[in-house]
């Protein structure tokens, strides 16, 4: 299912020309985000639109490592170190476009200082792990 005025429903179905289309699943598509934290910024965002981590239950903790595994796979591809990468997702209201997306951004340890406070994990900012966590605390 996709909104009519979600950016994000929009590139995954290939309807934006300005995007990039780095990585395409049945699950997800992987582009380039157009604010980069650091060198290497990437969005997995999933075809089936979600409002946002919160909106998910236990049942999609499998779509939440898939996503991650993705992602990971795609920067050593890339050739990136994945051990100084962080992924996650951000809370709502902390979210510019509502439609769930993991963050990619590596190196980590090169990010600018607002990035680290955008970025850091808290209760705005979860990572993979925590995601999982998160969601393997919530009803299916």
């Amino acid at each position: 299912m996709s909104v009519d005025n979600c950016i994000f429903c929009k590139i995954t179905s290939g309807q934006d020309a300005n995007t990039v289309l780095e990585m395409e699943n049945d699950e997800f598509v992987i582009f380039k985000d157009i604010k980069p934290a650091s060198q290497h910024h990437y969005l997995a965002v999933t075809k089936e639109h979600h409002n946002s981590l919160k909106t998910l239950n236990k049942s999609h903790e499998d779509l939440v490592a898939r996503m991650e595994e993705g992602l990971k796979q795609f920067l050593r591809e890339k050739g990136v170190a994945t051990d100084d990468a962080l992924l996650g997702f951000h809370l709502p209201p902390f979210i510019t476009v509502n439609h769930l997306h993991m963050h990619a951004i590596a190196p980590r340890s090169q990010m600018g200082f607002l990035s680290k406070l955008i970025f850091l994990p808290s209760a705005w900012f979860k990572t993979a792990d925590n995601a999982r966590l998160y969601l393997s605390a919530k009803e299916a």
